[in-house]
């Protein structure tokens, strides 16, 4: 990883390219849910080299690219986002498929259960509610739903309702493969699957009063990361700088 790159403007793929500390295939194939048609989608943090913050141009949260269903969040803002429990980051975190990871994402990785609290059950049950809602006007102005949304769906309040149980979460749906590719495939009436949903959303509240969770993410553990990260990537371009004044 390159951490000595002069303060200034950089081409997000190059922070992308040149920065990665952690790169995972999330979605489908993570789930243990790819069929024949699933695309590869690709999720990464980068570690925006610390002098790019000294100028006025900061470099961005996020980066979309370079490559086709690839998706970057810059450390900082993956951590936030973790740290409130947003359920795509945490499953990113948590994604069997690793494509890359260096010193500073084998951390990260160690860190997981940092990010682990009861806000959990808040995050992952507002967006399935909020999800269902769409899907509910899907059926309403189309006369179906997006089964592969649906799928998606009961497959999140699964995972939502484990990790509450255990304390653990986990991407990969095991046996519950073909049950929730039947949904995927419409082969399953809507008011099933409306019913499934339901006792999902039901055990997850079930599970939250006695969960091995913490009320709260360990907040100091993961800033202690951040600050040691980004301290690093400073004395890097600082030694950096006295070897070309040397050289010079």
């Amino acid at each position: 990883m390159n951490t000595a790159s002069p303060p200034g403007p950089q081409d997000p793929a190059a922070l992308v390219l040149d920065h990665t500390v952690y790169a995972c295939v999330t979605g489908s194939r993570a789930f243990g849910l790819a069929t024949e048609d699933s695309d590869t989608d690709r999720r990464g943090v980068f570690l925006a080299p610390a002098p790019l913050y000294w100028a006025f141009d900061k470099p961005p949260t996020h980066v979309e690219g370079p490559a086709e269903e690839q998706f970057s969040w810059e450390l900082e803002r993956f951590l936030a986002l973790a740290l409130r429990a947003n359920p795509n980051v945490l499953e990113c975190l948590h994604s069997p498929l690793v494509e890359h990871v260096d010193d500073i994402g084998r951390e990260l990785l160690f860190l997981r259960g940092a990010f682990l609290s009861r806000q959990a059950h808040a995050t992952f049950v507002r967006y399935a509610h909020g999800q269902r809602r769409k899907l509910e006007a899907d059926l309403r102005t189309r006369g179906a739903p997006r089964w592969k949304h649906a799928m998606h769906l009961v497959r999140l309040l699964a995972s939502c309702r484990d990790l509450l149980r255990t304390g653990r979460l986990v991407v990969e749906v095991g046996e519950e493969r073909e049950a929730l590719l039947a949904v995927k495939r419409g082969e399953v009436p809507w008011e099933r699957v409306a019913a499934w949903m339901a006792r999902l959303a039901d055990e997850a509240d079930a599970a939250l009063s006695g969960t091995p969770l913490p009320a709260e993410p360990d907040l100091a553990r993961v800033e202690d990361f951040l600050f040691r990260a980004r301290r690093a990537s400073a004395e890097s371009y600082a030694d950096q700088q006295v070897v070309q004044r040397r050289s010079g």
